[in-house]
Order: structure tokens, then C-alpha cells, then sequence
């Protein structure tokens, strides 16, 4: 079967579709000894794929993971500064990744998976998949910033989409929010609350979609159940 180069990668295990783009344009990717750097089509029946000297072939069982990660770990398969990343956490036989990303400094949900088309669907922006998170800011969000904050803030060089914010618990200087996202641009829940001169103290992931983090313990892992699966499948 004729497909292209970083949606074969995907297929494998080895990333997200966007991340095996990246792996090509870095040049670590031969294709029957020849190495390849830009996005190409193969035939996965004939051609042999080698990332880094080691040939690569689709994972046979699908795996699909829901992680409770800790702050302080990193949202990674390796990290050159030899911290700790999710894999070390998840050990698992098969080749797994993480769906999307979470702040070295942000706990909360996240999904690791080796089924390239359901980490892409995951990470589509068209399919604008909620994101909810639980937010210990300083201060306490007027009205007025509440509603510049959903509307969208002017960030780094983007305007974010329209969100959600609500004041769960109110104290004497500090707050807790609920805000829901559709994006996951870099530290962006963060720089939404700087914007509107709320600081996170912090902050945790609690759900994606109708994946829910629900009673999983911080740094405890599990597999998804039926259900959570053929709801990632129909995205």
C-alpha cells in the first residue's frame, strides 16, 4: 500500500504525524538506504524505513493509554537534559508516545498512545476538542477580565480562540478556576491568566474531550477502556 512517509511513521508508533515530519526534515529517516528530507510517498510492502539506523515496521496491537503525569516530568519519549520524561513512568513493551503536550510544570491528563490516527485526530485543530483545566491563580478575575479572557487575548504572535472561564472558589488572594480551552499552543493556559494579570500558582488537566481524568492518582497510569477508545475513533 502507496501512503506518505510520516503517515507510515505514525502507523509505526514512532510519533504524531507532525512530530515524524519534524524526524524527516531533521534527516534521520532513510528509505531503502537512501536518506530522505522531505515528505515523500513509500510502498509499506516494499520499502524499508530506518529512523536513526533502526528499521521501523507498524505496530500490530494498538495501544492506549491514560496517564495522571506529575509536575516535574516531562512531556517526552527522551529529553537532552536527562530529566525525567512520561516513559519513564509508562513502561510498557510496545513503542508509545504522548498525544499533544503538558507543561513541565502542569499535572493532569494525558494520553499516550502508538496509534498515529487517533493521536492526529486528537490533535486536529478542526476538530476543536475541549481541554479543561483547573487553575489556582493569584488574585481573583473582575468581569471584565473574565470576558476579555473568553473573547481572545493577544498572545506572542496569536490571537486565542474563544474559551471558557469560571471562578470555582473565591479566597483573599488567590482563586480557583475552571477554564476550557480548544487550542494547545506552548505554556498557553499560563499565558492566558498572565494576560489578564492572574498568575498560575497552579494548574492541572482534568479532561479532553469526554476522556475524564476522574479518581486517577498523580503519577498513576491506566489503559482506556472500550468505550473511551471508540470515542477517540469516531473523532
Amino acid at each position: 500500500m502507496k501512503e506518505r512517509l510520516q503517515k507510515y511513521m505514525a502507523r509505526c508508533g514512532v510519533a504524531s504525524r507532525r512530530k515524524c515530519e519534524e524526524i524527516i526534515l531533521q534527516g534521520r529517516v532513510t528509505v531503502n538506504g537512501i536518506t530522505v528530507n522531505d515528505i515523500t510517498i513509500i510502498d509499506d510492502e516494499k520499502d524499508v524505513v530506518k529512523i536513526d539506523g533502526k528499521t521501523i515496521k507498524p505496530e500490530t496491537e494498538k495501544i492506549y493509554i491514560m496517564l495522571n503525569k506529575p509536575v516535574g516530568v516531562i512531556t517526552s519519549a527522551k529529553d537532552e537534559k536527562n530529566r525525567k520524561t512520561v516513559l519513564d513512568i509508562v513502561k510498557v513493551k510496545e513503542r508509545i508516545y504522548p498525544v499533544g503536550r503538558l507543561d513541565y510544570d502542569t499535572s493532569g491528563l494525558l494520553i499516550l498512545t502508538n496509534d498515529g490516527e487517533a493521536a492526529y485526530k486528537m490533535t486536529h485543530p478542526s476538530k476543536e476538542i475541549d481541554k479543561v483545566y483547573i487553575a489556582r491563580v493569584k488574585g481573583i478575575p473582575t468581569k471584565d477580565e473574565i470576558k476579555n479572557f473568553e473573547a481572545g487575548l493577544k498572545i506572542d504572535d496569536y490571537i486565542t480562540s474563544p474559551s471558557k472561564l469560571k471562578i470555582i472558589k473565591s479566597m483573599e488572594k488567590e482563586s480557583v478556576l475552571q477554564i476550557i480551552i480548544h487550542e494547545g499552543r506552548n505554556r498557553q493556559v499560563r499565558k492566558m491568566c498572565e494576560k489578564i494579570g492572574h498568575p498560575v500558582i497552579k494548574l492541572k488537566r482534568i479532561r479532553i474531550g469526554k476522556l475524564n481524568l476522574g479518581d486517577l492518582r498523580e503519577g498513576e497510569w491506566r489503559n482506556l477502556t472500550e468505550s473511551e477508545i471508540d470515542y477517540i475513533k469516531s473523532l
